[in-house]
């Protein structure tokens, strides 16, 4: 996947943002409210087979904060930015999950750059200022 073109703090921390957020098609095993799979269009059409953007942390928009919840959001995370690995802009990512109250998970990335240099991201706090939350 080509969303990177030189490997700076700034579009590394751009593309874990597009990668977490943005809402990758369910897949045919999924649970889903309706019909409805999302995904993002030009999925059709990636230069890699099976290549994929987004994360599906979507689907948990409705679900209680439990263990499993936890599992999956850390699971759909780490799904979604694998191929930073893949393709070379880090050597490992770690995906962080904690509970901030009743009714909000947040997540937190760290990843270890090709450098051996870490590079923590904790997406959320950008998220709360756009949205007000």
């Amino acid at each position: 996947m080509t969303l990177l073109v030189i490997d700076d703090p700034a579009s590394l921390r751009r593309a874990v943002e597009i990668s977490l957020f943005t809402w990758r098609r369910a897949s045919a095993s999924d649970p889903v409210d309706d019909a409805e799979r999302y995904g993002w269009w030009g999925d059709s059409f990636a230069q890699v087979a099976g290549d994929r953007v987004g994360s599906r942390l979507w689907l948990l928009r409705r679900r209680k904060l439990t263990a499993e919840t936890f599992d999956a959001a850390v699971a759909y995370a780490r799904e979604a930015l694998q191929w930073l690995v893949d393709d070379g802009h880090a050597q490992g990512m770690q995906v962080l999950a904690d509970r901030a109250g009743n009714d909000r998970l947040n997540l937190g990335v760290v990843l270890t750059l090709p450098d051996g240099q870490r590079l923590d991201i904790s997406p959320h706090s950008t998220w709360q200022v756009l949205y007000a939350v």
